[in-house]
């Protein structure tokens, strides 16, 4: 992989071409500053036709920072943000959540987990100590050094991922807990306006240094970073260093900062705001920043050739490829909005007009460069046209609309553009697993019990106290954190069937397609936006004791064997990074597993999803039909955003015969 210095006339520059040391040291997720490239390069020099522009010093600091963009038209959306980094700068005494350990003095738990104290926490909210003033931390700017990373090898693609996927778990991780907290603070009577839990997260990342690409300014693709990837918050494209700003629509190096004098532009946001726009998909008419009533989405003022207008017309002229995302509405998600990256275009064309409110704006021609991906955008459009029943976007190709045959909640399709092979249709179709009588009886032999909740669960009910004191889901049935396992209420308990502690037992919620592929022979996708954290489907077939799999294993049966699958459910919710005292949950306990699934004569959507080392889906055990520890339920829950019609995978762990025979 080279590490090019990107410059914008020709010039004596610094050409950084890492080794495969700094290349691995780039890649560990242990590393303090992640993608942090300035600190890995090998300085080069090289000789080009011209003397080197000298650098010019920014005369504003703040002018860059990539948490203060400029915002004349709205400053109360980050009124909240600026008052936490004034927080974390001088330790001021406010009102600010910390952990505390379930178990202690202040925990309303009936009954914690035995090593609760080291195994889990929980938001909670207390009175800073005020402590000696200290001296305020200058906060440091992104660079302004330019370069272009070309060439990552497949390895080095999914380290970057890997890199990408925990910062963004981290985050994620931390806005669900931050939200927790204050439902608990209200459940208490604490009366207070909700704050932006985004920015809360994004500043906690700040003040530990998890932002990523600060040190080098990437030109074009971002390493770790697909087309498609779906984000709820412009928080947390600054954080991965996606875009750079919270409200400015165009990421840009400003003049005074650039090695050429000249501000040169990154990435844009196209979400509808300006009412100029013309968005063809790989033909963009982007309208320039500046002269927008935000409350009411029309020009109130002219435009002017400055700061991020004049940076894309720099672009333009020097041809330097700008990241697009788009910003999209959803009817599912945290705020009714996502933003989809998509790929790289290039400027082509600048001109001025009268837009349709009679103010002169900027206009720009942006082509996508050819040889992408498909765009995330055109893949959402697709999958609504999909869900509509309009076939006839798809080229000659087999399809079966449900091949549960109505016993899942939702249908599962079978897609198949390559050849003839229906093979998924010779299997029977189990949405849960079965239970041979001899297994049966061992599940159900210690009997079942249940809360005693006649209307909303809580805290002090008997569930709760199962998982360690706390339920496993938010409102929305997110989960929060990965357990070893999860109880949730079930059959002999008395709540509602809407109780929040009811997520994975409720089945499929999407339209999951079993689709023939080129490189994994069969793979699953969905129709629908997945968002990271909510259950997806269970893995079914035929239960199996260890005795049972053992000859049935030498009989070449396709088998899943539980204790084989890695602990990934570990990843999700993991802020370690955040607060070192963070551990992973070792509570409810949960036993070696010891049987297997049968998936050679029935088995359902989930025996499809191909085998990756850097998944998008995780493994998660839960019970709520039976509480034998032995027999759990194999529950599958999302890694990350998945956007609609991308592949699902999911680690196996030991990789052998085991795993190719489930779609043989």
């Amino acid at each position: 992989m080279q590490l090019l210095a990107f410059f914008v006339f020709p010039c004596k520059r610094t050409i950084f071409v890492p080794s495969y040391s700094t290349l691995a040291a780039m890649a560990s997720p242990s590393s303090s500053s992640l993608l942090s490239l300035g600190s890995i390069a090998e300085p080069l020099e090289t000789s080009l036709l011209i003397s080197p522009i000298p650098h010019k010093p920014n005369p504003d600091p703040d002018s860059e920072r990539i948490s203060l963009s400029p915002a004349t038209d709205d400053e109360i959306f980050l009124a909240e943000y600026r008052r936490l980094a004034r927080i974390f700068a001088t330790g001021c005494t406010e009102r600010f959540p910390i952990f505390i350990p379930i178990g202690s003095s202040s925990s309303t738990s009936a009954v914690a987990a035995p090593d609760a104290h080291l195994a889990s926490l929980q938001f909670a909210s207390c009175m800073v100590v005020k402590k000696k003033k200290k001296k305020k931390k200058q906060k440091k700017d992104r660079s302004a050094e330019m370069v272009r990373i070309s060439s990552p090898s497949e390895q080095e693609q999914i380290n970057f991922r890997d890199i990408i996927r925990r910062a963004r778990t981290t985050f994620e991780s931390l806005r669900l807990l931050i939200i927790q907290d204050e439902v608990r603070r209200e459940s208490l009577g604490v009366l207070e306006k909700r704050s932006r839990a985004d920015l809360k997260a994004a500043a906690f990342m700040s003040k530990r240094g998890l932002w990523l690409n600060r040190d080098k300014r990437i030109i074009g693709s971002i390493p770790g970073i697909c087309i498609g990837d779906v984000y709820f918050f412009r928080a947390e494209l600054c954080v991965i260093g996606l875009h750079g700003h919270l409200q400015a629509g165009i990421d840009y190096v400003s003049a005074g900062r650039s090695s050429s004098g000249e501000p040169i532009a990154t990435s844009i946001i196209v979400s509808g705001g300006y009412e100029d726009d013309e968005d063809r998909g790989d033909v963009l008419i982007y309208t320039g920043h500046g002269g927008l009533n935000r409350n009411q989405h029309k020009m109130y003022a002219s435009q002017k050739l400055e700061g991020g207008n004049l940076a894309l017309e720099r672009s333009m002229k020097y041809g330097i490829e700008i990241r697009v995302i788009r910003g999209m509405k959803i009817n599912n998600g945290p705020n009714g909005m996502v933003y989809v990256y998509d790929g790289l275009y290039r400027a082509v064309n600048c001109w001025t007009d009268i837009g349709k409110s009679g103010f002169e704006v900027y206009k720009y021609k942006l082509l996508r460069i050819e040889g992408q991906e498909e765009m995330g955008s055109a893949m959402f459009k697709l999958a609504a046209s999909l869900k509509l029943g309009s076939l006839s976007v798809r080229k000659s190709f087999y399809f079966c609309n449900d091949i549960s045959m109505g016993r899942e909640s939702f249908p599962v399709s079978l897609y198949n553009d390559l050849d003839d092979d229906k093979d998924p249709l010779q299997f029977q179709y189990s949405h849960h697993p079965i239970y041979p009588p001899a297994i049966l009886e061992k599940v159900h032999g210690d009997g079942i019990h249940g809360c005693e909740c006649e209307t909303k669960c809580s805290a002090e009910c008997y569930c709760a106290t199962l998982n360690g004191g706390e339920f496993a889901y938010d409102a929305s049935g997110v989960l929060l954190r990965g357990k070893p396992l999860i109880y949730e209420c079930g059959t002999a308990c008395r709540c509602q069937l809407n109780c929040p502690n009811r997520v994975s037992q409720k089945g499929i919620r999407r339209r999951l397609e079993v689709f023939r592929s080129n490189e994994t022979e069969w793979g699953v996708r969905s129709w629908d936006f997945i968002q990271a954290g909510t259950f997806i489907c269970e893995f079914s077939g035929i239960v199996l004791t260890k005795q049972q799999a053992e000859l049935l294993s030498v009989a070449s049966r396709s088998l899943v064997q539980p204790n084989r699958f890695p602990r990934r459910w570990v990843e999700w919710g993991d802020i370690s990074d955040v607060f070192s005292d963070y551990m992973p949950s070792t509570y409810p306990y949960l036993p070696e597993l010891n049987f297997s699934l049968d998936v050679s004569r029935a088995r359902n959507v989930a025996c499809y999803f191909s085998h990756s080392c850097s998944p998008n889906v995780f493994m998660q055990f839960v019970l709520y039909d039976h509480y034998n520890l032995s027999y759990p339920h194999l529950m599958v829950f999302a890694l990350e955003n998945i956007p609609p019609l991308r592949e699902l995978s999911i680690d196996y762990g030991v990789i052998d015969e085991w795993s190719s025979k489930l779609t043989v």
